[in-house]
């Protein structure tokens, strides 16, 4: 899919189903009678293991399981999946799919990359695709995205927006993968506007805690913020219920959350999980998987922001230009976007006119 003139993902606008949000469990769902199937004429059997945050996140394990039940809709695959809930099962759970007969296993989270690293070569046979790590193996491949040029866009738009002049970002854990989110929001911020402020993040060492989401944000609204990004898992819903309790603005990130808590998330920062997965179930089905690592930029439609359903009249229709104009400007390499804290401490925010 290609963005065309604007980071705003016009066909992300939907909200990923909720799921069930239990205790771990193991539940299989079978596609129709027709559809994927291996060489041996048995149906592509295709299987998840969720991080922590589970599905119900309305973030990318929920993304993730979108892609999956697209699968099963457009390809006919049958598929078995385990929402998680301690990491130190992310092996045995892994291993536990591939024992099932699932060909192809997705591995979603960063945390998962160790467990995979030791899974994947007693499985030689099984492909194995990791969301948002690196592990080089031969049945391996590694999903990851442009996420500081989606985070750029989201904090452009936030400097646009703010009227406090300060701004917060909330993370879950200090992983270079989440430094990406935060680097990206504060030099987009900083383009769109020199005075901005970007508060200390905040951290909440957690994935599914939504109660220190909730507090971690809490702080920064109290700190002067009147946006606050975060890139945090399930615990982002609390953040956006922070905003909603401060009567402030958050931004959402993974999958649409704009629909969350209306009118108090200025838009969201849409990283397209849904379409790797759904990409890499078809390459497998084709016989065409090839390990290694598959990128999803801003010029491929991997990321972007939603159409801010809720804030038009905050942003406005002028700030929405300038924000196709960055988009262009990044997709054309004309803004090449801070990912490290390195690379933020020499960028040069370029003059949009």
């Amino acid at each position: 899919m290609k963005i065309g003139h604007i980071g705003i993902l016009a066909t992300a606008l939907f909200l990923f189903g909720c799921g069930d949000t239990g205790s771990k469990t193991q539940d299989t769902t079978t596609g129709g009678t027709t559809g994927a199937t291996t060489s041996a004429g048995e149906k592509l059997k295709v299987g998840v293991v969720f991080d922590s945050g589970g599905r119900g996140d309305k973030s990318f394990n929920d993304s993730a399981y979108a892609g999956i039940e697209r699968s099963q809709k457009e390809l006919g695959i049958e598929e078995s999946h385990i929402d998680t809930k301690n990491a130190k099962d992310y092996e045995t759970n892994l291993g536990a799919l591939a024992d099932q007969g699932c060909k192809l296993i997705f591995a979603v989270g960063i945390t998962q990359a160790d467990a995979l690293k030791a899974v994947a070569p007693k499985y030689p046979d099984v492909k194995f695709a990791l969301i948002d790590g690196d592990v080089k193996a031969d049945n391996v491949r590694c999903l990851t995205f442009a996420e500081e040029q989606g985070s750029f866009l989201a904090g452009y738009a936030a400097g646009l927006a703010t009227k406090t002049n300060k701004l917060g970002f909330v993370g879950g854990m200090k992983f270079p993968l989440i430094k990406k989110f935060e680097v990206g929001y504060i030099a987009g911020a900083k383009t769109a506007n020199p005075q901005v402020e970007v508060l200390p993040a905040r951290y909440t060492n957690s994935w599914d805690d939504v109660g220190l989401g909730k507090a971690a944000a809490k702080v920064l609204f109290d700190g002067g913020a009147d946006i606050v990004y975060h890139a945090a898992g399930r615990c982002g819903l609390g953040v956006l219920g922070a905003a909603k309790d401060a009567d402030k603005l958050a931004i959402g990130v993974d999958g649409n959350q704009d629909d969350v808590q209306p009118g108090h998330v200025l838009t969201s920062m849409i990283k397209r999980v849904d379409t790797a997965v759904y990409d890499t179930v078809k390459e497998v089905e084709a016989g065409k998987f090839t390990p290694g690592a598959k990128r999803y930029d801003l010029a491929a439609g991997g990321v972007g922001l939603t159409d801010f359903k809720y804030t038009k009249a905050r942003i406005g229709e002028a700030n929405l230009k300038k924000i196709d104009q960055v988009s262009k400007m990044i997709v054309n390499g004309e803004i090449k976007v801070p990912a490290t804290e390195e690379e933020l401490a020499t960028f040069k925010p370029p003059t949009i006119k």
